[in-house]
């Protein structure tokens, strides 16, 4: 039966009363989130060697549980997707989907990559390929080969489709059952009752998870937009001769403030769903030009044995806290992409649940595991294959220009070397700036669903509180950029926002084995 309105509620009372804000998260949330600010202003260096150096620790010392624990959600994904379990409807037998399936995939799709892709997507493998920062060392292969593309298209798979996409749709899935089928509260507290009892939902606990799921995605907002800006910002210069400062990533955050935070007020059907759909097509043509426009027979050659290798390493890959492949191949990529993933999975969950009333666990799996998985499959087959090519060709040293330039300056010089690159390089920043808006947009109303009690899904969270936060992400991110060193200025609070994923790592594992527990020991409700 579909769930009604009422008992969505959960607790007795009124619309007003439901709407009070969750001092026991906000203001803890908001008080170290602006803290990390203060300190990366006054000494942005100290707050830089703290966080680094508590993240370093984190990932030499649990290493090998961000690997087991990846692989754990990895399987539980598969077997929820491809069993029985997978038949039964979130909501009820008789809850109706709210989206049509293109407009949910694009809000899936756009609100999670942020600007991952198209960030990484000619950058890591050209890395690799070159072993720039060492990443070749103890492969036992040798830069620059044709045996090197092959692990840097394969290594770049693994390490950007089903794993990390089992992560963010493990976490959806619990927050979607325990809210719509259990009637438990929309919480990320609340994934862990199958495990604790009721109890896990009074005292300090509530309070402290989450808090820590809000921390770890603010923080890692606020890095993202701002490493954004200066990505963006360093297009301009190279592409127009326009020097970026100040000036232009003010501009920049502006306008990526304006979008995220009207789409956020205007809510999820108005807002953020019309976002999504627009930044989609825009990925699903720039995918098209350039499998066109680049060498289509290697790009295909190279995806194909890249996911042969893949397939080949997996377990070597999937278990290997650095012993075999190297800190700088390991610690520094996988193992810091699961740490980032981890931080964002919880809020993500939040999300991700909410657009997904009335379709079956299957259909959850298919939209936020399976489709993100192979797109990124086919993005990094294209860009990754066509930067490769130009390489190994000798068309253009991207090596070189990310050795002079720092790991995201590749992108650039690549897109200067496109056939269409006048009309490409605008449509490339479009995305770019459409993608941090559409990632803080879902993120934001997911903060602020997690800051509001007893909020159901079908409710905005305030707007007030959206608008703070929103405010609040993008003038740590423009203050951090600007007056803190550009591009270098953000590491604090980057590493900052990984080391609090490191925090959320321990909620995640709960979250893994609550799931296990759900959907394997526990009676299923329909």
């Amino acid at each position: 039966m579909a769930i009604t309105t009422e008992e969505n509620r959960f607790v007795e009372g009124e619309k007003s009363q439901e709407r009070k804000t969750r001092k026991s998260v906000f203001i803890p949330a908001f008080l170290v989130v602006g803290g990390g600010a203060v300190l990366g202003i006054v000494n942005n260096e100290l707050l830089t060697e703290i966080a680094l150096k508590g993240f370093e620790g984190s990932l030499r010392s649990m290493g090998w549980l961000y690997q087991i624990i990846s692989i754990i959600a990895l399987i539980v994904v598969s077997i929820v997707t491809f069993s029985k379990v997978g038949n039964i409807r979130l909501g009820g037998d008789d809850a109706k989907p709210k989206y049509p399936f293109m407009a949910w995939f694009a809000m899936a799709l756009t609100g999670g990559i942020a600007t991952g892709v198209i960030t990484y997507g000619v950058n890591e493998p050209i890395i690799y390929f070159g072993s720039i920062y060492g990443e070749m060392a103890q492969t036992g292969i040798e830069p620059g080969t044709s045996s090197a593309a092959i692990f840097a298209m394969g290594r770049s798979m693994y390490n950007w489709t089903f794993i990390p996409y089992a992560m963010y749709a493990l976490s959806g899935l619990v927050v979607a059952y325990m809210y719509f089928n259990r009637k438990q509260p929309l919480s990320v507290s609340a994934t862990l009752t199958p495990l604790f009892g009721e109890k896990v939902k009074k005292g300090i606990w509530p309070g402290i998870i989450d808090t820590l799921a809000i921390l770890a995605i603010a923080l890692g907002l606020a890095s993202s937009l701002g490493a954004g800006l200066a990505l963006v910002g360093s297009g301009i210069e190279t592409t127009y001769g326009i020097e970026q400062g100040p000036v232009i990533w003010f501009l920049l955050a502006l306008l990526i403030t304006a979008l995220f935070t009207l789409s956020a007020l205007k809510g999820l059907d108005k807002g953020i769903r019309n976002m999504a759909s627009i930044n989609a097509w825009v990925f699903y043509v720039l995918l098209i030009a350039l499998f066109i426009i680049g060498p289509t027979l290697y790009i295909l050659n190279t995806t194909t044995v890249g996911m042969g290798y893949w397939l080949q390493n997996f377990w070597v890959w999937g278990l290997d806290p650095s012993s075999i492949g190297g800190e700088a191949l390991v610690m520094w990529w996988t193992l810091y992409d699961w740490a980032i993933w981890i931080a964002y999975a919880p809020l993500m969950g939040i999300f991700l649940a909410v657009i997904s009333y009335g379709r079956t666990i299957r259909q959850f799996m298919f939209i936020n595991w399976i489709l993100p998985a192979v797109f990124s499959i086919v993005w990094f087959g294209i860009w990754g294959g066509t930067a490769l090519f130009w390489q190994s060709n000798g068309n253009t040293d991207l090596v070189a220009t990310i050795q002079e330039s720092g790991a995201v300056a590749g992108l650039w010089t690549f897109l200067a070397n496109l056939p269409l690159a006048a009309i490409i390089i605008p449509i490339v920043m479009i995305a770019l700036i459409l993608s941090f808006a559409t990632a803080a947009d879902s993120m934001v109303r997911a903060i602020s669903t997690l800051c509001t009690v007893n909020i159901r899904f079908d409710e905005e969270p305030a707007k007030w509180k959206m608008l703070l936060w929103a405010l609040s992400i993008a003038t740590i991110a423009f203050i951090m950029v600007a007056f803190a060193g550009g591009e270098q200025g953000v590491d604090g609070v980057k590493y900052l926002a990984a080391l609090g994923g490191s925090a959320v790592l321990f909620v995640f594992v709960l979250q893994v084995i609550s799931a296990i527990k759900m959907f394997f020991i526990d009676k299923l409700e329909r």
